[in-house]
């Protein structure tokens, strides 16, 4: 696990930031738990947010446009890709990844990234904040557009 020397979650006062959680519906088990994890820290922080549904991982850069173009202050991305046996998880992972890129960069405003790359789904279980999970990705990555949120907000005073 890549989890050694994570930064510690939550703790933070997010209050007067509108976050929007968007999150593919493949691999619902793991998603649900990553939806979670990230509504556990947005509740905690004092966050106003929603949460919306897309078909998959593919889908995630066009709506956080959306999400953007409506008013949020910050994105969390959440996904589940799993590696097949096609160059299908390739494609997918690249687009998801740079277009969340992109938007984040063309809006200026922060994507938490929650988009799991796996190898195969025990590696989500154990990624998506469920009991037993070893890790709670779906927390970090909210955790991660709030703190940047906050900073910009301070950078641009």
């Amino acid at each position: 696990m890549a989890g050694s020397g994570a930064p510690e979650t939550g703790g933070v006062d997010a209050s007067g930031l509108n976050v929007v959680v968007i999150a593919g519906t493949w691999h619902d088990v793991i998603t649900d738990g990553l939806i979670a994890g990230a509504k556990r820290v947005l509740d905690a922080t004092g966050a106003t947010y929603r949460v919306v549904r897309v078909p998959g991982s593919f889908e995630l850069p066009v709506a956080a446009r959306a999400a953007f173009e409506g008013g949020a202050d910050a994105v969390v991305a959440l996904g589940v890709i799993i590696r097949g046996g096609t160059p299908h998880f390739e494609f997918v992972s690249s687009a998801a990844t740079d277009g969340l890129t992109r938007v984040a960069l063309d809006a200026g405003k922060p994507v938490g990234f929650g988009v799991l790359t796996l190898d195969d789904e025990q590696q989500g279980l154990d990624r998506a904040g469920l009991e037993g999970s070893k890790e709670d990705k779906g927390e970090e990555a909210a955790d991660a557009a709030i703190r940047t949120a906050l900073v910009l907000r301070d950078l641009r005073g």
